[in-house]
């Protein structure tokens, strides 16, 4: 009887021979980069879309991005005097926590931060973030943000999903209505699934794509700046 193609076993230890490859070539790309680019930015994600991301990547098609995996790219950097590839990138390297990454390029940082100031861009919200705004939904036909006409009216096949997600609505002429305004949230609370969900039903986009410059290191006099302003 022939082998099943999707039965195939994998080895543990392949797995970790594939996985510490991959760490090391990640180390030794960050370190070529340090020898090709003239600055070293650490940059924040709020709100991170891969979409959005990858807006920023192809602006910056002559710079090299680094994302994830901080302990990593702290590594490559050196975490201390005797380890870090260049003198003083060991501040840098401390300075990698959280939702963070690295952007090689020869881009001077106030042409840097110009770019990074006017990229922003809306989005819906996910469970997990914090409102930024409170949302009553008034009485009466629902409708889509910002709609008047009949045309944005809700459709009524959506009816049920709305009920699912805990507006008291029903069907009144074929479109989801309510009898009186529904608070849907409100400004500092936090996004439950069902309430993003209802948000995106609605076209109330409240999650906002940002990324902020936090420090960054010159390479051609080995110095790290704390802030763009230094």
């Amino acid at each position: 009887m022939p082998k099943s193609k999707r039965s195939k076993l994998v080895s543990l230890t392949q797995t970790q021979r594939k996985g510490k490859e991959a760490k090391e070539e990640l180390v030794k790309n960050i370190r070529e980069c340090c020898e090709s680019y003239t600055f070293i930015y650490i940059f924040s994600v709020e709100n991170m879309r891969n979409t959005f991301l990858k807006d920023v990547r192809n602006d910056w098609k002559t710079s090299r991005f680094f994302f994830g995996k901080n302990r990593v790219m702290a590594r490559a950097l050196g975490e201390s005097p005797d380890s870090e590839y260049k003198e003083n990138l060991r501040h840098l390297a401390s300075r990698l926590e959280g939702n963070v990454g690295l952007l090689f390029t020869d881009s001077e940082p106030q042409t840097v931060q110009t770019y990074f100031d006017a990229f922003k861009q809306s989005d819906y919200a996910r469970s997990g973030i914090t409102a930024m705004d409170t949302v009553v939904i008034p009485a009466g036909p629902l409708k889509r943000q910002g709609g008047g006409g009949e045309d944005d009216l809700l459709p009524h096949t959506l009816e049920p999903a709305l009920r699912k997600l805990g507006m008291p609505t029903r069907l009144v002429n074929g479109v989801p209505t309510l009898e009186s305004d529904y608070t849907l949230c409100t400004e500092g609370e936090t996004l439950t699934p069902e309430k993003a969900q209802l948000l995106k039903h609605f076209w109330i986009q409240m999650a906002e794509f940002q990324v902020s410059l936090l420090c960054y290191y010159s390479v051609s006099d080995s110095t790290f700046h704390g802030s763009l302003d230094e």
